[in-house]
């Protein structure tokens, strides 16, 4: 195949090289014209078969994905196909398939997990959207999929929307995986008394364990390159899927007590100092006559 892709980042330029190394063509553009093949969507657009174009966005989430979706509407026509690959959210999709059918322009939405590994190891892929344009898109996603068998690395999750749902609640799920670990970690190491080298601890979990995980082995990675993590500040952000897991979760009444507190844990990272924290304090010194550590005592 030779498809257009839009947005030659992190997570897009590895996907080009993935697609390619499968045989297939792929015309990049990018606002960086360093790394872009042509100066325009217009351009890229006028770049690929006539009939049967497919482009793929990979740009951020938000108004970046909205605008290049909208100038593609105008692009593209009868036949075309576009995949948004961004980490959108899944109401979103409705509204872009819509816009894009008044064109009889097709739309899947492609939620896509690997990182900046997944050039070399293969990415997960959840699609939402119909049989046919899933079909004609294959030869792409078993080109990004790892290997071994199709079921184990991609799902046609359902229709549109579906990809970019179940990848929200699969990063929601990260959150709260990535924090237990983070949690086991520092419990650990303050008791650098009792076992002087954590890594060791992490690394033979990695084999044999019921918690053994690429994400454990990231974490031994990490800690193997900076022991104590010194270098690292601890400030943590969020991309919004788990915020959004979260509402879904409210709005359907289904409790997600682990996913909250991962998020609420992020939150406490940015602050210097916590407000809350400093109540609680105060609180304490009141009703019970605890000391409290003054400001000038950090």
């Amino acid at each position: 195949m030779h498809i257009g892709m839009v947005g030659l980042g992190r997570m897009g330029g590895n996907m080009r090289g993935r697609i390619e190394a499968a045989g297939h063509t792929v015309t990049g553009y990018d606002t960086n014209p360093e790394i872009s093949d042509v100066a325009s969507l217009a351009e890229l657009v006028a770049a690929l078969p006539e009939e049967g174009r497919v482009v793929w966005i990979m740009v951020p989430a938000g108004e970046p994905t909205h605008a290049a979706i909208r100038e593609l509407a105008g692009l593209l026509g009868e036949g075309d196909l576009v995949i948004e690959g961004g980490n959108s959210y899944y109401r979103d999709d409705q509204e872009n398939a819509a816009m894009l059918a008044e064109r009889g322009i097709g739309y899947l939405d492609a939620g896509i997990s690997g990182g900046v590994w997944g050039r070399d190891l293969g990415y997960g892929t959840m699609v939402g959207g119909s049989d046919d344009d899933v079909t004609r898109a294959m030869p792409i996603f078993d080109a990004l999929r790892p290997e071994g068998p199709r079921e184990e690395g991609f799902v046609h999750a359902g229709g549109v929307g579906a990809g970019h749902f179940t990848k929200m609640v699969h990063n929601g799920i990260e959150y709260g995986l990535m924090q237990a670990y983070a949690e086991g970690y520092e419990i650990i190491a303050s008791r650098s008394d009792l076992v002087p080298d954590v890594a060791a601890v992490m690394r033979a979990w990695q084999r044999g364990t019921v918690v053994r995980s690429w994400l454990l082995e990231l974490l031994v990675d990490a800690l193997e390159q900076d022991p104590g993590l010194a270098s690292i500040d601890d400030y943590t952000s969020d991309s919004g899927e788990g915020r959004w897991t979260l509402e879904e979760a409210i709005d359907n009444s289904v409790p997600a007590p682990t996913i909250a507190a991962a998020l609420f844990a992020r939150f406490s990272s940015r602050q210097e100092q916590s407000p809350a924290m400093k109540a609680v304090a105060s609180l304490r010194e009141q009703f019970g006559g605890h000391a409290v550590r003054r400001a000038d005592e950090r």
